[in-house]
């Protein structure tokens, strides 16, 4: 059967996540639905990440078997075309190898927070953004987020219903850079815990804010101990950029 890869930008603002649920709207759902009237089959929409209810993304992967003789381009204007008015659209359209997986085969995710660092509130970057009025030191927040680069048991950061079986990630990159009233906190790794970039970044914003120092996140992250970390971010300034393979 005919597979075919997917690279999905979306908002996440009116879904519940990525996940199908059976009580509520999710950006799996919606594609699995659009595939379902070009094909009339129901057909699994598997993605590179879960991303959760509220997080956007712009370079989503994931794949589909559809098996009917399309061409990639078809594909990707048809599920454009009937995923209307959703706020999600396919970019691109690959045929794959029969044997390719979205989640499994991925070597690499990145992703992007933004804090609009300002008073006044956020207008045309509503919901894509988390606000903190107060200054932050990026230079701090950036030292500190080396405090987690490389292997570690990330429980700190990790949410209490996170289904993965190991705390053990390696994160490769946590870099935080200051652009005018924009603080953007890029993350890379092979793959994350649930809730695990925001965790970091509500304990990075601590320091930013002169709450915590690096020692103290050092110290946080050797205790794995949840109650350790900071608070945690709101979904709206992440973004799932990129997945490599």
């Amino acid at each position: 059967m005919p597979r075919f890869k997917l690279t999905i930008e979306y908002d996440g603002g009116p879904f519940q996540g990525w996940q199908r649920l059976a009580d509520g709207p999710s950006v799996q759902g919606a594609l699995e639905d659009a595939v379902e009237k070009l094909t009339g089959v129901r057909s699994d929409v598997i993605g590179a990440g879960r991303t959760d209810a509220g997080v956007h993304a712009v370079g989503q992967v994931a794949h589909v078997d559809i098996d009917k003789p399309f061409e990639a381009f078809r594909v990707m204007e048809a599920l454009n075309a009937h995923l209307r008015p959703h706020p999600i659209a396919v970019l691109a359209a690959e045929d794959a190898a029969a044997d390719f997986h979205a989640r499994f085969d991925a070597t690499k995710r990145t992703y992007l927070y933004s804090i609009l660092n300002r008073r006044a509130p956020a207008a045309l970057a509503r919901g894509k953004v988390w606000r903190l009025a107060r200054e932050l030191d990026a230079a701090a927040m950036h030292a500190a987020a080396q405090r987690l680069i490389g292997k570690h048991d990330f429980t700190t950061f990790r949410d209490t219903h996170c289904q993965a079986k190991s705390p053990m990630k390696t994160l490769d990159r946590c870099d935080v850079e200051r652009d005018g009233d924009m603080v953007h906190v890029h993350c890379e790794a092979q793959s994350f815990l649930h809730r695990q970039v925001r965790s970091m970044v509500g304990t990075l914003a601590e320091v930013g804010l002169a709450n915590m120092s690096a020692d103290d996140v050092s110290d946080a992250l050797v205790a794995a101990d949840r109650a350790r970390c900071g608070p945690v971010a709101p979904a709206d300034g992440l973004f799932l950029v990129r997945v490599d393979y």
